[in-house]
């Protein structure tokens, strides 16, 4: 695909019915760390405008652990995992409760998904997330999206709620994604540094990321930073889906088009909202080895990935599993969903469906992934 123009790609946002904003606990709270109800009040105008222009708006928001901290009484974001999990508890009720009185304010109504990565893994509970959120959309409900942080375990998660707008913006096959956080744009260097300066256009994100500087750390309220920015920006363009990265401040000129933050480009055409989560979402549990000729038929993009063709398995994990699949140099040739649990991989291992069938039964007679759940890199 041709590569569009900044002022290309700012239509396009501007034009957007199907739009994705996601908000970072930062850009929500004060100098104190507590949730600003002015801050998300400001935030909440710049959103209705478009909604009641006619757009479709899923907001996915930061902001439950920022907001219940205080009310526990702690001076500032709990360090553990299961006082943050239960600091979210308290602060998701009170984050919503905010919400839905500032969007009442426009006649608009909101309503809460909490999810985690497994629970959007297994096509049945993909399925019903993108169902839930395509009927709420429907009916001209904003849907507040958050990672489940009470349940959210760390060996299978997000991370961050950058990463995970990407993956919405597939899912409901947004036209547009806006990333707001706590600085107005993206920078050659931290914006400190004396010789930074502003990016305006990314015409490709992934030739860009060789070129600038940028911090991982997270805000003293959030988790993320700028890597996960260009990450998520990273997803929403190989999905074919154009970004701008800026301010909360500036959130409604971001919407409108107007020359503020960074816009990223879109550098592939639309594919399958479906396989470019199981591409994204979640971490591998383990790994595949194939030999040359699996190799071959998977960079291929067409072939399902055969017992006959892998020589190893590693890690533990279940059918349904995300799995990466990788040649004997150990290069990461593709991710898909595993087809058999971990420990039935090993006596299938070289043998073809014929074999199979004969020394193990009709159930092994299936591919380990099928080409449906494989997703080439």
């Amino acid at each position: 695909m041709s590569t569009p123009s900044q002022a290309d790609v700012r239509r396009a946002i501007a034009a957007a019915q199907t739009v994705v904003v996601k908000v970072g606990s930062s850009s929500l709270t004060g100098p104190s760390g507590h949730l600003d109800p002015e801050r998300l009040d400001s935030l909440v105008t710049a959103l209705a405008q478009v909604r009641l222009m006619g757009a479709r708006v899923v907001l996915v928001s930061s902001g439950a652990i920022a907001a219940g901290f205080g009310l526990l009484g702690f001076d500032s974001r709990p360090a553990d995992v299961a006082t943050q999990q239960a600091t979210a508890a308290v602060g998701q009720g009170l984050l919503m409760a905010r919400y839905e009185t500032s969007f009442a304010r426009y006649g608009i109504r909101v309503g809460q998904i909490l999810i985690t990565a497994e629970d959007t893994i297994r096509a049945t509970q993909y399925r019903n997330v993108q169902r839930t959120l395509e009927r709420l959309l429907d009916l001209g409900v904003v849907p507040i999206v958050n990672e489940n942080d009470s349940l959210a375990s760390n060996e299978i998660r997000f991370g961050d709620n950058d990463r995970l707008s990407a993956l919405i913006a597939n899912l409901v096959r947004a036209d547009a994604l806006v990333l707001l956080t706590d600085v107005d744009a993206l920078y050659t260097a931290p914006p400190s540094q004396p010789d930074s300066r502003r990016i305006a256009y990314v015409p490709n994100v992934i030739d860009a990321l060789g070129d600038i500087r940028v911090s991982g750390a997270g805000s003293k309220v959030g988790t993320g930073g700028m890597v996960t920015k260009l990450e998520a920006a990273r997803v929403a363009a190989v999905s074919g889906i154009p970004a701008v990265l800026t301010c909360a401040a500036n959130a409604g000129p971001a919407l409108m088009g107007d020359p503020v933050g960074t816009v990223f480009a879109p550098v592939k055409q639309r594919g399958s909202s479906r396989r470019l989560w199981i591409g994204f979402a979640a971490e591998p549990r383990g790994t595949i080895v194939v030999d040359s000729g699996a190799a071959q038929a998977v960079r291929g993009g067409r072939a399902s990935l055969l017992a006959a063709g892998a020589v190893e398995v590693r890690g533990a994990f279940s059918a349904g599993d995300p799995v990466w699949v990788d040649d004997e140099a150990g290069a990461h040739l593709a991710r898909g969903l595993a087809g058999y649990d971990s420990e039935e991989i090993p006596q299938m291992l070289g043998r073809n469906t014929a074999q199979l069938k004969r020394f193990l039964g009709d159930q092994y007679a299936h591919p380990l992934v099928h080409r449906d759940n494989l997703v080439v890199l």
